[in-house]
């Protein structure tokens, strides 16, 4: 089954027009198909017939799109060739005025890269991921205790953003009470402006990251006037590569660590109960044994695949797959596409928990700019699955998500479900 598209008479719908529409008018970065979760076919019949796919014109502007699982893999670990740079327009399908570019440590290449990542790693070691282990199932249990019996109410607010926003106030050692500053951060960094967006305009998208730079500011000076702790901001302020950082490179790494540890949790969190609502064998399965939420975890971050794409730039002329990039050109590595490979992953259409090797997917990056956190947003689904399954005999999914309009950000802006009375 394809995504959340329920009837035959669609799904046959869309695959009529993705195989029709000649493949020089693809756009499978237009965002309003990831809103509609109607991109599926689009990307299986661009790993078929076109894997490097040239769009001359898009809302972005022009891009090539890399689909197939392997070809990502390339393009991925080929740094001489393929910058992350900032500079040259950073990580996603749309470009940032130049004026508004913010370095962070996933838009540099290497040698750079290395140092500044390093300097938050440790936050994410075995032992101190035992050590946040504790104090994020006391943290689960408390949410899960509160929800409402037999009223329908939003997953994705009174879970997925609590959870990851108190786990984001926690690693950041951020003020609680205003924690929920932290989603709106998040949200609003990766929005598209528009009338019906988060924000109506680029101007106050800028207005309120800048909000953000002012309020780490105050926290940063605090931290550095400190001895060095072990929160995520003390790090940076201590840390060699980074206590000295510009204020566009701080904010960069803050949106980063933001967007990281928000969207990506938030929206597996959120993927996981809808996933099991549309397979309800699956869920029984799980109900049944729940030593399977190890490799149930893994197979969900595959299926929902939190971020859709991310981007290079070429640095030179470059032939690959018989397909002549240009400098200069923008090359988007579309994981959620990759996930779907039937060359790489066995039945990658079915959603199936106890499968052999979870975690072959794309959905953390590979290569040096795999997700940092990636442990960390295994370890609170799988606490987050351990106390829904002590509590709740299922989570039941009432009405459709609604998702969010952007071909970056994968996720469900709502989710309504009901636990019985």
């Amino acid at each position: 089954m394809h995504g959340t598209i329920e009837s035959a008479a669609k799904l046959d719908a869309l695959r009529e027009r993705a195989s029709s529409l000649p493949l020089e008018q693809f756009d499978p970065g237009d965002p309003e198909l990831f809103r509609t979760d109607t991109f599926w076919p689009y990307f299986d019949r661009l790993r078929r017939e076109d894997p490097v796919h040239y769009c001359r014109d898009s809302m972005f502007g022009p891009y090539w799109s890399v689909t197939k699982y392997n070809d990502i893999m390339e393009i991925e670990t080929n740094h001489s060739v393929f910058s992350s740079a900032s500079s040259l327009g950073g990580i996603t399908i749309r470009d940032i005025d130049p004026d508004l570019r913010r370095e962070s440590f996933i838009s540099m290449d290497p040698p750079r890269h290395a140092a500044q990542r390093k300097t938050v790693a440790p936050m994410f070691t075995p032992t101190h991921l035992d050590e946040l282990a504790n104090a994020i199932r006391a943290r689960s249990a408390e949410c899960l205790d509160h929800l409402p019996r037999g009223d329908v109410f939003d997953f994705v607010d009174q879970v997925s953003i609590e959870l990851t926003t108190q786990m984001l106030a926690v690693l950041f050692d951020f003020p609680w009470a205003d924690r929920r500053k932290l989603t709106r951060w998040s949200d609003v960094a990766t929005t598209i402006p528009g009338p019906d967006g988060l924000v109506a305009t680029e101007e106050e998208r800028q207005a309120e990251l800048v909000e953000c730079a002012e309020y780490f500011a105050r926290l940063w000076k605090e931290r550095a006037n400190q001895p060095p702790k072990s929160d995520l901001l003390s790090m940076m302020a201590h840390g060699p590569a980074t206590r000295d950082m510009d204020a566009k490179n701080f904010l960069g790494n803050l949106i980063l660590l933001i967007v990281g540890g928000n969207d990506t949790t938030r929206n597996t969190m959120s993927g996981s109960i809808h996933a099991l609502s549309q397979h309800p064998d699956q869920y029984r399965k799980l109900r049944e044994n729940p030593a399977l939420i190890d490799s149930f975890v893994p197979e969900v971050i595959r299926w929902q695949t939190p971020l859709a794409h991310m981007r290079r730039t070429a640095l030179a002329d470059f032939e690959f797959r018989g397909k002549q990039i240009k400098k200069g050109d923008k090359v988007v590595m579309w994981y959620v596409s990759g996930n779907r490979d039937e060359e790489a992953i066995e039945r990658p259409y079915e959603f199936i928990i106890d499968r052999a090797r979870p975690r072959t997917h794309l959905s953390f990056g590979f290569g040096i700019h795999r997700c940092v956190g990636l442990r960390l947003a295994e370890l609170q689904l799988k606490i987050i699955w351990e106390e829904i399954l002590k509590r709740f005999d299922r989570i039941e999914v009432v009405g459709e998500p609604k998702r969010v309009y952007s071909s970056f950000i994968k996720g469900l802006e709502t989710l309504p479900v009901k636990i019985a009375a």
